[in-house]
């Protein structure tokens, strides 16, 4: 067996059954499933066991967040690939095949995103990976572009952890998700980790998946995921970035917070982005700060001019989507 798919659960009972349905269809069968739940209180651990009896679960005892739930799903997992997916999914036939495909053509290859489309509106898509930038802004890439975008595979700054397959081995390597960031940018920081490391994070435009998005959280923005993104945010860039690198990306990075924060005000948390960015500054030094090896100095140069690249690219799309709608 090749793959264990990690579904993390928060009270999600109602997405269980379409998006265990689709995986039913796969055409690739040499897969376990694996649900870890965060204490859900909607019935959910009832409803797998008298539904799918034969679906591992493990029942976790409180709500730790989904970087608790998928570390023990990757740790309970003895397989050489870990998907991560979602509850508020469904996938395409292809899709567990496509994703062994495109990991399986290089040992150096972590992560591997999906083509995420809109579920309500899948001429859209949805998520075609992340990228990250010199102002620290997480990107969505392809967040509202026509579905008929991004049909290449290409490199990619990390993978959205929502619907993406990983190289288990790698994680003894360069550790797993941060488990401090509860929820939020975790999938960009251990991807960010494991391209110090050496690692690639690609994306595979045939492996298709549809997602509600923002099931568990409830909405796009909310006090509580604007604080936490926040907070994230400045460990994110504290534990990554040698002091160097935090010193020469200061100036953008500080021009990135504050335009976010003044977005944030504009549409009603300004008040929870300023609080997370508050206590990211005030517990940063608490967190595992990745410790700088000479021997990696050329993967930080890479990952610092690809930061740049991402930026100005980002700033292009913006102008485009702006000046012609589309």
């Amino acid at each position: 067996m090749k793959v264990t798919i990690v579904i993390p659960n928060y009270n999600g009972k109602h997405f269980m059954e379409p998006c265990l349905a689709s995986l039913k269809e796969q055409t690739y069968r040499d897969y376990r499933i694996l649900v870890v739940d965060n204490a859900s209180t909607d019935g959910s651990i009832e409803y797998m066991k008298e539904n799918y009896p034969e679906i591992d679960v493990i029942a976790l005892d409180q709500n730790y967040g989904f970087s608790r739930a998928v570390n023990v799903g990757i740790q309970n997992s003895a397989t050489p690939y870990v998907i991560l997916l979602n509850n508020d999914t469904t996938v395409d036939p292809h899709y567990v095949e496509e994703m062994v495909k495109a990991i399986e053509k290089s040992p150096r290859i972590f992560s591997v995103s999906s083509k995420m489309i809109q579920m309500y509106h899948p001429e859209l898509i949805d998520s075609a990976g992340d990228l990250y930038t010199l102002i620290g802004w997480g990107i969505c890439r392809g967040t509202g572009r026509p579905v008929t975008n991004y049909t290449e595979a290409d490199e990619i700054f990390t993978a959205c952890a929502g619907a993406a397959i990983y190289r288990r081995s790698a994680f003894k390597k360069i550790g797993y998700f941060d488990e401090n960031h509860f929820a939020y940018l975790e999938d960009i920081d251990v991807g960010y980790r494991a391209k110090i490391y050496g690692y690639k994070n690609m994306y595979c435009p045939t492996a298709l998946v549809y997602h509600v998005g923002s099931g568990t959280s409830g909405s796009k923005y909310n006090s509580f995921k604007v604080k936490l993104s926040a907070r994230n945010n400045i460990y994110l860039n504290y534990k990554n970035m040698p002091i160097v690198q935090l010193i020469l990306n200061f100036l953008p990075l500080l021009a990135g917070y504050l335009v976010k924060y003044a977005f944030f005000i504009k549409i009603g948390f300004g008040k929870d982005y300023k609080e997370g960015i508050k206590e990211g500054l005030q517990t940063m030094k608490a967190q595992k700060k990745v410790k700088f090896r000479l021997r990696h100095l050329d993967n930080y140069v890479r990952i610092e001019l690809e930061l740049i690249a991402n930026t100005f690219a980002y700033a292009k799309d913006w102008i485009t989507r702006k000046t012609t709608g589309k």
